[in-house]
């Protein structure tokens, strides 16, 4: 009778040996699955909390003074260069931060006459001046002072230049 017994937990040993480490899978595969969801769920939350945007062109943020400033930002720009093979082209997308808030319509509204003096800026420029870190600073500060003709002393804060491909 003991030998039976012996017998039957030999048996039943090799079934419990293998369902181990089936769980050992379905359980890390669980901790995996949960790990992910929340790191996406935290991503989601930091973009939608930090990140928080008025509209397609407008994103309302504050600067070091605690006054809030807006970002409009540009359709793209592809201009011809002023080289001297007159093969050279830019693309560049243009986000200008303004100053307050209530700047954000009157710069929609200006919008023509925006993109008509950075084309025309653009269009001067050749691809040596732009190619340096010196020469998007000149750029920027020029594009920043030919908007404050347009809208205002001190409307502009800063220029980004957020995509600025040269070929």
């Amino acid at each position: 009778m003991a030998k039976e017994k012996t017998a039957k937990l030999e048996e039943e040993q090799p079934e419990t040996q293998q369902e181990k480490p089936k769980k050992k899978r379905k359980f890390s595969l669980i901790i995996i699955i949960a790990v992910v969801v929340l790191a996406v769920g935290a991503a989601g939350a930091y973009l939608l909390l930090v990140k928080g945007s008025t509209d397609k062109k407008g994103i309302i943020t504050k600067d070091s003074k605690n006054t809030i400033t807006v970002n409009f930002a540009l359709e793209p720009f592809v201009v011809n260069l002023m080289d001297q093979s007159g093969s050279k082209y830019l693309k560049v997308s243009i986000q200008i931060e303004l100053s307050d808030a209530r700047l954000l319509e009157s710069a929609k509204n200006k919008t023509p006459q925006i993109r008509d003096i950075i084309i025309t800026l653009l269009t001067n420029k050749t691809s040596d001046e732009l190619i340096t870190p010196e020469g998007k600073l000149l750029l920027k500060d020029e594009i920043k002072q030919r908007i404050n003709q347009i809208l205002g002393d001190n409307s502009v804060v800063n220029v980004y230049l957020t995509d600025f491909v040269m070929q």
